[in-house]
């Protein structure tokens, strides 16, 4: 069963940095492409980040790109997002899926990790 485990979540003063990781087991790990969303209470998921098989390709909304880098190590199964210029507006959970295209990850993810908690004080 393939899983998914986030972490590097936590509190950070407007304007700090945070990194994300995501180590993916149970799986051949450069099969999926991976993606990271958000979700804020009372408001709906929005992606922030999605990278596809190679790590070739990478995709921000406007709301992260330019403060936001998705990568990824398949050495080490692991997906990573970092996050700068952090704004209060970006207190979320966030949580990392991961699917066999772009498409799937946007739409139907075949995992998910369970979310870790970032806030962002002002």
């Amino acid at each position: 069963q393939v899983q998914l485990e986030e972490s590097g979540g936590g509190l950070v003063q407007a304007g700090g940095s945070l990194r994300l990781s995501c180590v993916v087991s149970g799986g051949t790990f450069s099969r999926y492409a991976m993606g990271w969303f958000r979700q804020a209470p009372g408001k709906e998921r929005e992606f922030v980040a999605t990278i596809n098989k190679s790590g070739g390709s990478t995709y921000y909304p406007r709301t992260t790109k330019g403060r936001f880098t998705i990568t990824r190590d398949d050495a080490k199964n692991t997906v990573y997002l970092q996050m700068n210029s952090l704004a209060p507006d970006d207190t979320a959970a966030y949580y990392c899926v991961a699917g066999r295209t772009i498409e799937d990850v946007w739409n139907r993810p075949a995992f998910k990790g369970q979310g870790t908690q970032v806030t962002v004080s002002s």
